[in-house]
Parts: C-alpha cells; sequence; structure tokens
C-alpha cells in the first residue's frame, strides 16, 4: 500500500494554486490525517452531529470547518478546527502537502483540503471534544478506501436520490469528503472505486 513517502512526493510534485484566503465564513479548511495503523497508514473521519441548519448534519468528514477572523491562513484554519473537534495538535511539521482547492463548495464557499500525518502518540488523543459538532471520530486503513468490495449508495435525504459512497462499519463516505477523496486518489495514481461509475 501507499507509503508517507510516496504520498508527500506526489503531493509536492503537484503544482497547487491556493485560493485567496479571506478569514470569514467564505472559506473553510479541512485535514486529511494519516497516521500509522496496524499494517499501513489509517485516516482519520469525523462524524458530524445531528444538528438542524447544518447542511452536512450527520455526514462522515474530516476534521475542519470555516475561517474565522483571527485564522492567518488556511492551513491556520484547519489546524485550530482539528483541535477544536477532536483535540489533536497539528501544525507546519505534519503538513505532508496540499490537495486541490474546491472553489464554490455550497453557496459560494471555498474549500482548502490539506494532508497531515501524525505519530501514534498523537494519534491516540484524538477524541470527541465538541459533542454538539462532532458525534464520533475513527481511523480507517487508506486500503479500505480503494477496495471494490467497499463501494455503497446512500440515499439523501432518506428516500431521496442515491450517490456514491464508502462503507465502513455502521459509516458511509459520500458527498463533498468522498470528492476530495477523488482528489486525493487522482494525485497518488490510485482508483477509487466509488466513484468508478459517477
Amino acid at each position: 500500500m501507499l507509503t508517507l513517502e510516496e504520498i508527500r512526493a506526489a503531493l509536492l510534485a503537484q503544482e497547487h494554486v491556493p485560493a485567496a484566503f479571506k478569514p470569514a465564513p467564505s472559506h473553510a479548511s479541512v485535514a486529511m490525517i494519516l497516521s500509522p495503523g496496524a499494517r499501513e497508514l489509517d485516516v482519520c473521519f469525523i462524524r458530524r452531529a445531528e444538528r438542524k441548519g447544518d447542511p452536512w448534519t450527520g455526514q462522515v468528514a474530516f476534521p475542519g470547518g470555516r475561517a474565522g477572523i483571527h485564522d492567518a491562513d488556511a492551513h491556520a484554519v484547519a489546524e485550530r478546527e482539528t483541535f477544536e473537534e477532536i483535540g489533536l495538535h497539528i501544525g507546519p511539521a505534519d503538513r505532508v502537502g496540499p490537495l486541490p482547492v474546491r472553489p464554490d463548495v455550497r453557496g459560494g464557499l471555498t474549500l482548502s483540503p490539506f494532508v497531515y500525518h501524525v505519530g501514534g502518540a498523537t494519534r491516540a488523543q484524538a477524541t470527541v471534544r465538541q459533542p454538539h459538532e462532532v458525534a464520533s471520530v475513527f481511523w480507517v486503513p487508506l486500503s479500505h478506501l480503494f477496495d471494490d468490495s467497499t463501494v455503497t449508495e446512500i440515499e439523501y435525504p432518506p428516500g431521496g436520490a442515491s450517490f456514491p459512497g464508502i462503507r465502513f462499519d455502521d459509516h458511509v463516505i459520500w458527498g463533498l469528503t468522498l470528492r476530495v477523496l477523488q482528489s486525493f486518489a487522482d494525485i497518488v495514481e490510485q482508483r477509487l472505486p466509488a466513484l468508478d461509475a459517477s
């Protein structure tokens, strides 16, 4: 499976055009956090709490959120939000590389995703710190995301349209998070089966 060195090299080889950063709710950042697992790298995901008015209520996501007025740049948003949501201190030393910016995600929101890597001691600190925003935090082996047998569909809203996804235990990774994973897969030259037919 992919190594950290291979991922870092692939990300650094990409030409990256960062979004013009505006420290306001129109910009958001997320952290795709890698960490050594039992046999390979694992990826950190959260399940958002069920909240009225949250367009991503109950969905699986990467830690992150909207920019605040004191955030200096897009990295600062991902790093602050990760600590606030799951208690992981990540910073410049943990940065692996950026993923493509996603402009106009919803209502003019610009999303900046970044890849990070943390060791086991840091990983062990991951826990829900804001239960009104995060219902759970969990880790998925990287190879699971590229396994044909994990492909599923989800109806959203229930009884509505079907969307492709990746099943892990009782979680389904889909929507915006799946599209960010597609960017990652493209860069590291892996096939993401969940989006093959989409």
